[in-house]
């Protein structure tokens, strides 16, 4: 029996043995891949490693390396939606509208799913709703090419009606995707179903807005969306309010509300 136990544990010791040597491996392609995220020190340079043989990445280490860059970038998200038929949607729209703007943006605008004018022009916030929002972004002293503007839904669902669960399950990874790829500062939640969809909860906007939650390590404000202030401009003064925190997040120093 005691031979049988040593056995099992001469394995498990070398099957550890073998994940940190995995490890190891990993983390040496990831210093020779980004310098510059390990203060710019080569291995080659370390002293440790000084004058022993090199070590180089294998071609099948360099290709995983470069396809993680291409995979964390705009365009690639959009290669990847390509013309998209995941859901019903994708037969009803007009144009996909996949969103725009600073690709390297600080923040990020999150709405609900293009309207009419989206679909038939393929950018989001273009109708009123959008004229709105692009007034917001000025008082902020911004322009629409300082930010980045996107939707959850990238289709117009019929009527403009609500987002149903299983497109918001089919579009949503893009979404994730692009959020990642832009990495900013600050995301703006632009309504109820953007604010819900992207904090998983029932919580009601009206509970949710005016302080900041956390959508993976990135402050997220919800606020009220500029279609729902057409219809409620008393809701208006909120809206500055919520903006006024990103704005002083963000080092932001325009005084001046919006002309809405």
């Amino acid at each position: 029996m005691g031979g049988v136990l040593r056995g099992f544990k001469m394995a498990e010791e070398q099957d550890l043995r073998l994940e940190l040597l995995d490890i190891v491996r990993s983390l040496k392609t990831y210093v020779r891949a980004y310098p510059h995220a390990c203060g710019n020190i080569h291995a080659a340079d370390r002293p440790e490693v000084r004058g022993s043989a090199k070590s180089f990445p294998t071609a099948a280490e360099k290709e995983a390396v470069a396809a993680r860059d291409r995979s964390l970038t705009l365009e690639a998200v959009r290669a990847d939606m390509g013309d998209c038929q995941r859901c019903h949607l994708g037969k009803m729209r007009t144009n996909l509208v996949f969103g725009e703007g600073n690709p390297h943006a600080e923040l990020v605008f999150v709405g609900e799913a293009p309207g009419g004018d989206e679909d038939r022009q393929g950018r989001p916030f273009v109708g009123r709703a959008g004229q709105l929002l692009t007034k917001i972004i000025a008082a902020m002293g911004l322009t629409r090419q300082d930010v980045y503007i996107c939707n959850i839904l990238k289709c117009r669902p019929p009527g403009n009606r609500n987002p149903e669960p299983h497109e918001i399950a089919a579009c949503e990874p893009f979404l994730v995707r692009q959020l990642e790829a832009i990495n900013p500062r600050v995301i703006c939640a632009l309504g109820a179903f953007a604010a819900k969809t992207l904090l998983k909860t029932d919580v009601p906007i009206t509970l949710l807005r005016g302080k900041y939650h956390d959508y993976h390590e990135i402050k997220l404000m919800p606020t009220y969306h500029p279609a729902y202030l057409l219809r409620n401009p008393g809701a208006k003064k909120q809206v500055w309010e919520d903006v006024q925190v990103i704005m002083k997040d963000l080092g932001l120093n325009n005084k001046n509300g919006p002309d809405m």
